[in-house]
């Protein structure tokens, strides 16, 4: 089972390493073209809000109630059935959507209030928050409705169409910030027309797909169906839980709608990077373990649900460890090679600003990546109230940390509290799911941590030894940068490797979920 895992894993992995990468030119072609400026700030807004609503609706705390029940209906019911649950479900859901876009667009200046009210200082910044707003807002709608057909996807396997879909909107945003945006009576609008255009281009990808599994929904309203009414007295209480990362980033959206202009797309360009790990492995971990998870608890196979769920922590630790250190240590490198060009209106300041944001996110890389994985045990259990009940607990946390740290750091201090709640939130999944005995721990993890700990000091002794100083790499060209950062980073995935190897982890220790680490 493990090495199936491992394989679609990959899969997802690299499939979302194309759409992260063409993510980064996106980001350096809007450093480049905007830079973090008041139009840029008032984008990021307008970008967060529908694809907050995303998380919550879509991939948060519907595809967390919808694919364990959809799992449930494969392996249990005939293809005819779980065919009509599929359409009942895709023609409520486009219901609720489609009143949830009308009312958005309708009340966009209120969504701004509520998200950024510092903007409310700054008129001519608020209007244009609200008129980008009410061209991206019906993106909720389209990338919502490619939720529910990549869910689909994923419970029958075909993990790497979904993983590459969000390539397509990376490929809209850079195609009209070239492109449109000299013919908009504000350029910043040629990023909103492209997040829209993104949607409907990832939803018209799918169809094909779902159509050859002869799933392609023929959407029906029925609010009886009974796998309709479970997903629904799901999602109610997952609406919270699921979403806690993105609700304690936007949290500090707000807070830093009151700092100067510019922290906002500091804190953006910040967690562009450190979501990089987090979609490349973390995400995908998440989509592979769930639907097996599902699986093995509707089978009632306790050993096999908690083997899965150790092996999934297992990975993401390993992947965990070597991104924040990396992360956190090569913070300028990384945004100096990626965003500063000489002729681009990314300054030097920027640089410094949005480095001590991703230095602080760094910290937070590993309770992410682990979150992700634990809420995948609860969810596939049809457990939601645990991890809502954990999320509102960490959303205090959060709380708590922005109004102390942005005192007395700014941007970085809520950048920091961020961090300090996704472990917290980490913690307690980890902590319930054990206490209950949902997950036993696996023999072998003491020395499995310290093998990997070890490595992590080799990878960053190395990265501190060689790392030139920032204004060494403000002085050099584009070509010497990349040089530079390419080295570093060969280096440090070689010296972490190495030392996995000498410290005696092996392969086999990482496909069979049930494995045994001795020293």
């Amino acid at each position: 089972m493990s090495i199936q895992l491992l394989k679609s894993t990959t899969i997802v992995s690299l499939m979302t390493l194309v759409s992260r990468v063409l993510g980064f030119l996106r980001d350096m072609v809007t450093a480049y073209l905007f830079g973090p400026s008041m139009g840029y700030d008032a984008f990021v807004i307008a970008f967060k809000i529908p694809n907050f609503m995303r998380r919550l609706f879509a991939e948060g705390a519907f595809s967390q109630a919808f694919v364990p029940i959809l799992s449930e209906y494969k392996n249990q019911k005939d293809p005819g059935t779980t065919k009509q649950f599929i359409d009942h479900m895709a023609g409520n859901l486009m219901l609720i959507l489609t009143g949830i876009t009308a009312l958005g667009v309708l009340i966009a200046p209120l969504w701004v209030l509520v998200f950024a009210p510092g903007f409310m200082q700054n008129p001519e910044k608020y209007t244009l928050t609200t008129a980008l707003l009410r061209i991206t807002f019906p993106y909720l709608l389209f990338i919502s409705l490619t939720a529910m057909a990549g869910g689909v996807l994923n419970t029958y396997g075909k993990f790497a169409v979904p993983a590459f879909t969000p390539v397509f909107l990376n490929i809209s945003l850079i195609l009209c910030a070239w492109l449109l945006s000299p013919y908009c009576d504000n350029p910043i609008q040629a990023l909103a027309w492209g997040t829209f255009i993104g949607g409907i281009v990832q939803l018209l990808f799918q169809l094909p797909f779902l159509y050859r599994l002869g799933l392609l929904p023929k959407p029906q309203i029925n609010w009886r169906d009974p796998g309709v009414k479970r997903v629904l007295y799901l999602m109610i209480p997952a609406l919270l839980g699921v979403s806690v990362n993105q609700l304690n980033l936007l949290l500090s959206t707000l807070f830093a709608s009151f700092l100067p202009t510019g922290s906002v797309s500091w804190l953006y360009y910040a967690e562009r990077l450190m979501e990089f790990p987090l979609g490349g492995f973390g995400v995908a971990l998440a989509t592979v373990v769930l639907p097996s998870l599902s699986k093995q608890h509707a089978n009632a196979e306790p050993q096999a649900f908690s083997q899965t769920v150790d092996w999934g922590l297992r990975w993401g630790i390993l992947m965990g460890l070597p991104a924040a250190i990396g992360l956190g240590l090569m913070a300028g490198p990384l945004i100096v090679t990626l965003f500063k060009f000489d002729a681009g209106r990314f300054t030097q300041n920027d640089v410094l600003m949005t480095q001590q944001a991703l230095a602080a996110y760094a910290l937070g890389v590993p309770g992410f990546m682990l979150a992700k994985i634990l809420a995948s045990a609860y969810y596939a259990r049809q457990n939601i109230k645990t991890p809502v009940k954990i999320a509102m607990a960490t959303v205090a946390v959060n709380m708590l940390g922005n109004a102390i740290l942005v005192y007395f750091l700014a941007h970085q201090g809520l950048a920091l509290a961020t961090s300090i709640s996704a472990l917290f939130n980490a913690g307690m999944l980890l902590g319930i799911l054990v206490y209950r005995k949902w997950y036993t721990v696996q023999p072998g993890w003491l020395s499995y941590g310290t093998r990997l700990g070890l490595s992590g000091v080799a990878m960053a002794s190395l990265l501190i030894t060689l790392t030139p100083p920032l204004p060494i790499w403000f002085a050099w060209s584009v070509i010497e940068r990349i040089q530079g950062l390419a080295l570093l980073i060969a280096g440090g995935v070689l010296v972490y490797g190495a030392a996995l190897w000498l410290t005696g982890v092996r392969k086999h220790h990482l496909l069979q979920s049930d494995s045994v680490i001795t020293i």
